[in-house]
């Protein structure tokens, strides 16, 4: 079949295909096969290669018993109700479809095909003991019906849907299959697999082809210098350190010092006429001769570099915009060089290259929203900017905007202040303080790596620490205070508690305790008055409960997923962790922390406990 549709070029000339048989639980083997055409189907030529119509019986007998036989959908609907495709009413696959009188382009991408009524010259067929027209036929290949005699679905589509297809069937492989495992300790191991029959298991045992595209298509890759990955042993890292292993990148600088002919080439067009191949690129032995160029051939062969985000490793990204520019570099710092100057960064050479668009959308946005919005507004567009949208020069804007982005700043500094220049750069240093804060918020970046002047703060990370200033922020003189009167209202069972409780809290030993009395006793009482103690004495105490409504119950209590970044389904979940890293301002909190009171801890699931234990 490949043969015909690529060889025989019955739909016309191919460019690109690509297949994948699959098995369903009928276990037999059924194929999906892409086309891309060198020459687009016109809707006028639609009809000469796909057709929904019943054959005339007298002039072809042979395909009318095909197209019957195989090619017939149900029938389902009012005639048969029961039919496997019908779902609340409706058949899943829309048939039967429309009769139409020519074919017509559809809004989805896919044609509506011709479908002529009996008293058009339609034709009719009997099956099952139902009268079927041409409603019911699933679109078909001539040439292929009657070379197959089976059921071949063609369709014409020159939309978006072709890259669903690809995605849904083309490459989702076999059946896949979830199931439990239970040990004797009650432990459930979680384990996939692919569900493949026996006929499945003959093909791969004979080695028959499962896949195949055309034509073939080589990853390359792309990373910063010393920035790629190596994959080491315990007996052999030193060697892996000292001797890394080259990259296609790295080999493909190596190719450009040795070879005359790939100097002119791109980083994408080496594939086509070099193969790689023990850690370097040989030249191909097969294709069509390049003229001028004697050894030299080039195949059909598509070279794609690896996608970066911008946002997360911009300086990547930027390097690999250079490799889709520039010809023939020969290392990193060649491609940073543009008309013999060394750029510091990869982004400054895409700009002195024109490679990045200028900022003039974004300066007449930020003009628009000084007139109408809040500075608080205005430094919150700003950050989402420097995050987002890839600014050239972020620097220029903020020199620019950095008054109305700092105008409430400066409105509270001129209150106490009579000279606005003594502090005119403490107010823009602290609007940057305020537009990092954001910014590292969105994205977890500093400004400095988005490309922006960096503020200038405190070194002491306590001071910059937000979450670690709030939770010192409580008037321990009114918490002194509530304590002092809540104290002597301890029954003596609540009093032994607090006292036990307290005792560890002040020597830090680190115990557990497990608070367990009926409703109404007094619990959250005990735990509030707990919480004042350890803040009135400018200690951190943490308050999570496992429910919301339990949580504004306590004083500054917060639910254990918000507080803990717990995992939101924590039943798939086999090693659940906490999403605090050890070096955010959260986790120092919970470093700093006297105290931390989890109310309704059994109503919670046990693998969220094991997380906080774990972290």
């Amino acid at each position: 079949m490949m043969k015909l549709l690529t060889k025989g070029n019955i739909f016309g000339a191919t460019k690109c295909h690509m297949y994948s048989v699959e098995w369903q639980k009928r276990v037999l083997p059924h194929i999906h096969i892409l086309l891309w055409l060198n020459e687009k189907l016109r809707p006028e030529s639609i009809d000469d290669v796909i057709r929904a119509k019943i054959p005339d019986p007298n002039v072809d007998p042979a395909l009318y018993e095909i197209v019957t036989t195989t090619m017939i959908h149900g029938p389902c609907g009012t005639l048969n109700r029961k039919s496997p495709c019908m779902v609340d009413g409706f058949c899943t696959k829309k048939f039967p479809r429309p009769l139409l009188t020519e074919t017509q382009t559809g809004d989805d991408g896919y044609p509506k095909y011709r479908r002529r009524s009996p008293t058009e010259d339609g034709f009719t067929a009997m099956l099952n003991g139902y009268e079927i027209d041409n409603r019911w036929v699933v679109p078909y290949n001539p040439v292929l019906s009657r070379t197959f005699a089976a059921h071949i679905n063609v369709e014409y589509c020159n939309s978006v849907k072709s890259i669903k297809y690809v995605c849904k069937y083309v490459n989702k492989g076999s059946d896949q299959a979830t199931f439990t495992v239970q040990n004797l300790d009650e432990v459930a191991r979680y384990e996939t697999g692919r569900n493949i029959s026996s006929t499945e298991a003959a093909w791969r045992i004979f080695c028959f082809p499962i896949h195949e595209w055309y034509p073939p298509v080589v990853h390359l890759a792309v990373h910063l210098e010393n920035g790629q990955r190596l994959y080491f042993t315990d007996t052999n890292v030193l060697d892996k350190v000292s001797n890394p292993s080259k990259t296609i990148l790295l080999a493909f600088f190596d190719l450009y010092q040795v070879d005359a002919y790939a100097k002119t080439l791109l980083y994408h067009e080496v594939p086509a006429y070099y193969t790689w191949k023990s850690n370097t690129f040989h030249r191909r032995k097969q294709g069509q001769p390049v003229p001028g160029y004697p050894g030299v051939k080039k195949d059909h062969v598509l070279g794609r570099v690896y996608t970066i985000h911008p946002v997360s490793n911009g300086e990547c990204y930027y390097l690999r915009l250079l490799l889709h520019k520039v010809r023939g570099p020969t290392s990193f710092d060649d491609l940073k060089t543009t008309c013999g100057v060394l750029h510091p960064t990869f982004q400054a050479a895409c700009r002195a290259l024109g490679l990045l668009e200028d900022d003039a959308h974004w300066d007449r946005s930020l003009e628009e929203v000084a007139i109408c919005r809040s500075p608080r507004m205005i430094r919150e567009l700003f950050a989402i900017l420097i995050v987002f949208c890839q600014l050239s020069d972020p620097n220029i804007l903020w020199e620019k905007h950095r008054d109305s982005l700092s105008e409430d700043i400066k409105r509270h500094s001129e209150k106490s202040c009579d000279d606005i220049t003594l502090i005119r750069e403490n107010i823009y240093n602290q609007c940057l303080i305020l537009i990092e804060e954001i910014v590292i918020l969105v994205c977890g970046k500093t400004l400095s790596q988005c490309g922006l002047a960096s503020s200038t703060r405190v070194q002491d990370s306590i001071i910059n620490n937000r979450q670690y200033l709030a939770e010192l922020s409580y008037d321990t003189y009114q918490l002194n205070e509530m304590v002092v009167e809540n104290r002597t209202k301890l029954n003596m069972d609540q009093r032994k508690d607090y006292d036990k409780i307290m005792e560890s809290v002040t020597s830090e030993s680190g115990d557990l305790f497990f608070l367990d009395a009926p409703g109404g006793t007094g619990k959250t009482f005990l735990i509030n008055l707990l919480l004042a103690t350890v803040r009135g004495g400018k200690n951190i105490a943490i308050a999570v409960a496992s429910s919301g409504i339990a949580a504004t119950l306590i004083d500054g209590g917060k639910t254990a997923h918000s507080a803990f970044q717990l995992p939101l389904n924590l039943n798939f979940c086999e090693v659940p962790l906490c999403n605090i890293p050890k070096q955010s301002d959260m986790a120092e909190v919970l470093r700093k922390a006297k105290l931390i009171v989890w109310d309704e801890c059994t109503m919670a699931h046990k693998r969220s406990v094991e997380a906080v234990s774990v972290w």
